[in-house]
């Protein structure tokens, strides 16, 4: 009987010496991880580009037992889940980034479809022989610091060109901060608000908070788990080559007109420059270097019959879309800016759910003027 109960006071013992080992291994796994950076390193873990091919798009996603996609916010993973993370580049390769919002990355098109993807789909070559290669490089929300702070992470597979698509939403100024991608991000966003001097908080309120304890293993199993999830997803998603669900038919969103013409509080004749943040598409600039950036004022859904005339559509009232337009225009030529402007270029009837996006049909037609805008671009920076 003693010899029994000795053997199991050992054996609680020697159970309690684990679980202390085990949770101490735990906090100091806690601590390392918090301590350090460590997205980089397991973002070099990732599927694609390995086992399977490389997303034509970064990640975006609500429903992924039907699009093998999911939405996530780590930027470093993101990055290494694209093709163009996987892609060595060639001598005779024309690397185009194209940067935008969701009409770039293509909310109602099939990843082939898209904008880029039909830039790169020609058989297209620059005035000195170089093959024009597109990278969608768009994603969801309308922010220009989301736009940046991708382009921060693009310039390291040297692109020849940046293509980069805004519109009104894009510029407001109140909405830089308001992308998710950006809240998620703050130590990247505010490192190129210093660097760059722009007109941001970079003390923000919406900052996901970035304390010891949310940088933590535990602070960030969200994260982690959803890392995981887009890894699982890469090898259904590669099967199938499906990374969105789209209906089969989609009727445009229809919107009641505000009561009055003012946009985001602000009323007609008070947009002050300053609520347009141009200050972002300089820093793209400034973080380009010598690569060219051409800014092209995306198309958008213009609706004759809706207000009375008074708007163009149900987001933009006419006098701010106009008098934005007029700012743009004015703060290109000061800031020596390529700029093209194509708010009008698409017909109202190939816009589908919203003001921005447009269908198949209407973004080859985009891609094939662009092919031409970027030949040109290079025969008159080679002289040509």
């Amino acid at each position: 009987m003693s010899g029994n109960a000795g053997t199991g006071s050992w054996n609680w013992t020697k159970v309690g010496r684990v679980l202390i080992k085990a949770a101490g291994l735990f906090v100091a796994f806690n601590l390392i991880f918090a301590s350090f950076d460590p997205w980089p390193s397991m973002a070099k873990l990732s599927v694609y580009n390995s086992i399977v091919p490389g997303r034509r798009r970064l990640p975006f996603g609500s429903d992924p037992q039907r699009s093998y996609n999911l939405t996530i916010t780590q930027l470093d993973v993101m990055v290494a889940s694209h093709e163009i993370a996987g892609e060595v580049k060639l001598p005779h390769e024309y690397r185009v980034l194209v940067l935008g919002d969701s009409a770039v990355w293509g909310f109602l098109l099939q990843p082939g479809e898209t904008l880029p993807a039909q830039i790169d789909a020609a058989d297209y070559y620059t005035a000195d022989g170089r093959h024009i290669r597109a990278y969608n490089f768009g994603y969801p929300t309308m922010s220009l610091t989301k736009d940046l702070l991708l382009l921060s992470r693009g310039m390291q597979f040297d692109p020849d060109l940046i293509v980069w698509f805004f519109t009104l939403e894009s510029v407001w100024r109140k909405n830089q901060i308001d992308a998710p991608l950006v809240q998620f991000n703050p130590g990247a966003t505010r490192a190129l608000i210093l660097e760059h001097f722009l007109d941001l908080n970079p003390d923000d309120a919406r900052f996901r908070p970035t304390s010891f304890w949310q940088r933590t293993i535990i602070g960030q199993r969200r994260e982690l788990a959803d890392d995981i999830r887009l890894q699982f997803y890469g090898l259904l998603w590669a099967s199938t080559g499906v990374d969105r669900y789209i209906p089969t038919s989609e009727t445009r969103e229809r919107h009641e007109l505000p009561g009055d013409l003012s946009y985001h509080g602000t009323l007609p004749g008070e947009l002050q420059e300053n609520q347009l943040a141009f200050e972002v598409l300089s820093a793209g600039a400034a973080l380009a270097g010598d690569v060219p950036v051409l800014l092209i004022n995306e198309p958008i859904y213009i609706d004759e019959n809706v207000g009375d005339g008074q708007y163009y559509n149900v987001a933009y009232p006419r006098w701010v879309y106009d008098a934005y337009h007029e700012q743009l225009r004015a703060r290109s030529e000061r800031e020596g800016w390529v700029l093209l402007d194509l708010w009008d270029w698409l017909p109202a009837e190939v816009f589908a759910d919203s003001t921005v996006h447009y269908d198949a049909e209407a973004a080859s037609a985009l891609a094939a003027f662009l092919r031409e805008a970027i030949r040109d671009s290079t025969e008159l920076a080679d002289g040509g």
